[in-house]
């Protein structure tokens, strides 16, 4: 009979024990997991997957994906050994663990030591839960035990390498080794890793940028029980012990905003945004961006962009020597600015005029004064050299023989190349002119960047690209292969700037008007790089010349690159390589074709130059004529302004403000015009 009941008995006890599990189970299955699904700050990375720029949270925390595979196995042992030695054995709940907790604590009469598992500080974390209130715990275990059930360990693990505080806005340890240390995860020092366990435990109080002391001596616990358990030698941990704790956070990578702010605003949904630049390079140019600006006034601006013209990859963009709102006004990108080119549009009329058959570089052109209808240029030096070879007119950037050279191609021809080199364009009242080829249009670095890469790579435009991901745009001729070897001959054949490093390039400077932009653009076998220097704001920068402003910075950006080849290769086999002498007859001398040669000495009015906008001062409109014979008689919209007047410089009434032509003649009846808009 007693028999017969213990059996009973028995049976009774496991089916009720059977029964408890299985509600046990049903319970732990109804848990109600907190998402899992977290949000991470969007990273921009370079080509080779190093972090360019990070940006925090929606709650201005900083919580940067990381897996198990990002961070140094050495800190993964340390944690797990001092935070849950029996993580891969226990179910979410570590009982023994919380026995042992339990009796040290009745034996010290206080803590000792917690017997919360890594998954119930997940568990926490996830929800933002409480650690002391039973209630609080009690939720842990449930969500633990549901984790471990839906997660694998190393889940559950990457979890709290996202989620683990370290105080302040960090959040999970790729942000708190970027932050305290300035550097990755994935190779950390034994005491780095010791600081990064032990911060967690309490984040605020162990702060190393605000609680040194108390973080050095957490730190030095975990490395204790780093010997005691044979993660560390001796010796190790003697050293780990010297190593100071970082005294103040570091500021989170913030390289290309510009370039990165385009990229997110482009695709703002992606996470990760990969990038074609090179973040070494990257960083050495916006160091040499501030260097170039540095004691020339708060107001001068710059910036560069580098390209490998092989790829049409951007390798790197500055977009203004500092991201902030300064009297720079470093915020606006102005890489992507439009802005007069000045004379860097001067290789493109030549190349075009090289393939019409219109000039070869060893033609001579006159440079001489020449009226073109009612549009009369002048050199920027107010000089004329006469007959010159085409050569020495492009590396002179003399104007009067680019514009006849435009008037015989079109202006439309022009902008015909340049749209069909992918350049985006703004004409002043969208009305080509024969003033384009002297920067009388916008276009911004990039594109003008674009432009040489595709002289640099034999005429062949391809669209400079600056993301990883994608397909590559397939090439469009923009002119032959032989009229882009003889302009990059020409342009290699100009010297350095004076004091700039002795670089071989192929490249042109440019002056818009009124000192507003100083460019200079450059190639050589593998990288083109375009400088920009002027103010945001586009008012004149006084005595600023590309030539002496933007070029010696060109150089010494190309100075910083690993990779530098000679600029030119091997003329093509169709290379007309003679003299004027033997060229054909036609390409002897070239004739404009409806510029009118204008006679020797004639008035010219040299301000306000045809086209300008001037302001009207309280005296009047000032003018000036240079050239003709006194007196001069001045007038305003065919109206008498001034009569017999011996001065060269004069002030002339104006009824208003708005378009006037004004005209000077002279004392032998010669005539010259400028048409401008007065404010």
């Amino acid at each position: 009979m007693m028999r017969a009941r213990w059996i009973f008995g028995l049976a009774a006890g496991l089916i009720l024990a059977a029964a408890g599990r299985d509600r046990f189970d049903d319970w732990i299955d109804a848990t109600a997991l907190p998402s899992l699904v977290l949000e991470t700050s969007v990273e921009v990375t370079d080509r080779n997957g190093a972090l360019v720029r990070a940006y925090t949270v929606a709650d201005g925390r900083w919580r940067l994906q990381a897996d198990l595979a990002d961070v140094d196995p050495r800190y993964i042992a340390m944690l797990l050994t001092y935070e849950d030695r029996r993580f891969y054995d226990h179910g979410g709940v570590d009982l023994q663990a919380m026995a042992r907790a339990v009796a040290q604590a009745l034996w010290n009469g206080r803590v000792v030591s917690g017997g919360s598992t890594l998954t119930m500080q997940v568990a926490r974390l996830l929800e933002d839960g409480t650690t002391g209130q039973m209630g609080g715990k009690l939720r842990q275990m449930r969500v633990a035990l549901k984790l471990e059930r839906e997660l694998t360990k190393d889940q559950i693990l990457s979890l709290y390498l996202l989620l683990a505080p370290f105080g302040g806005n960090l959040e999970g340890v790729r942000a708190a080794s970027l932050s305290y240390f300035g550097k990755e995860p994935l190779r950390l020092t034994p005491a780095e890793a010791a600081l990064l366990v032990a911060i967690p435990q309490s984040p605020e109080s162990r702060r190393p940028d605000r609680a040194a002391d108390r973080a050095e001596a957490a730190r030095d616990r975990v490395l204790a029980r780093a010997v005691t358990f044979d993660l560390l030698e001796p010796e190790e941990a003697t050293a780990a012990l010297r190593e100071p704790v970082p005294g103040v956070r570091k500021p989170f990578p913030a390289h290309a905003p510009h370039l990165a702010d385009r990229a997110r605003a482009e695709d703002p949904a992606a996470r990760e945004h990969h990038l074609t630049i090179d973040l070494s390079l990257q960083k050495k140019l916006e160091e040499l961006a501030v260097q170039a600006v540095t004691g020339k006034g708060n107001q001068l601006q710059i910036a560069m962009v580098v390209a490998d013209h092989r790829s049409g990859e951007i390798l790197a963009s500055v977009g203004s020597a500092g991201f902030k709102a300064d009297a720079r006004q470093g915020f606006v990108d102005m890489t992507t600015a439009l802005r007069s080119p000045g004379s860097t549009l001067k290789p493109l009329v030549y190349g075009l005029a090289f393939d019409q058959g219109l000039a070869h570089p060893e033609t001579l052109v006159d440079d001489r004064p020449m009226t073109f209808g009612t549009y009369a240029p002048q050199n920027f030096d107010r000089q004329y050299r006469g007959e010159i070879r085409v050569r020495e007119a492009l590396q002179l950037s003399l104007n009067i023989p680019v514009v006849a050279l435009t008037d015989a191609l079109g202006p439309a021809k022009l902008l015909s190349a340049m749209g069909k080199g992918g350049m985006r364009y703004a004409l002043p009242g969208d009305q080509p002119g024969l003033a384009v080829a002297l920067g009388g249009v916008g276009v911004t670095l990039q594109d003008m960047v674009q432009l040489y890469a595709a002289l640099a790579r034999g005429g062949v435009a391809l669209p400079l690209t600056w993301r990883m991901e994608g397909d590559r745009a397939e090439g469009q001729r923009l002119i032959s292969a032989v009229a882009a070897w003889q302009v990059g001959d020409i342009l290699a054949g100009l010297a350095p700037p004076p004091g700039a490093p002795q670089n071989r390039l192929a490249y042109k400077t440019g002056t818009s008007y009124g000192h507003r932009d100083a460019w200079a653009i450059g190639y050589d076998g593998a990288h083109v790089i375009g400088v920009w220097m002027g103010r945001a704001d586009g008012t004149p920068v006084p005595g600023a010349f590309g030539a002496e402003v933007a070029a010696p910075v060109l150089f010494q950006a190309f100075s910083r690159l690993k990779l530098r080849l000679d600029p030119q290769p091997p003329a093509p086999a169709a290379t007309l390589l003679v003299s004027n002498a033997q060229l054909p007859q036609p390409l002897q001398r070239f004739r404009p074709r409806n510029g009118a040669f204008v006679a020797e000495n004639a008035p010219a009015v040299v301000f306000p130059p045809d086209g300008a906008e001037v302001e009207l001062l309280a005296r009047g409109l000032k003018v000036k004529v240079e050239g003709g014979k006194a007196p001069f008689t001045w007038m305003v919209d065919g109206t008498p302004a001034a009569t017999a007047s011996s001065d060269r410089e004069t002030l002339l009434s104006l009824n208003g403000t708005g378009f006037v032509t004004v005209v000077v003649i002279d004392a032998e009846g010669r005539s010259a015009r400028s048409r401008v808009r007065v404010w």
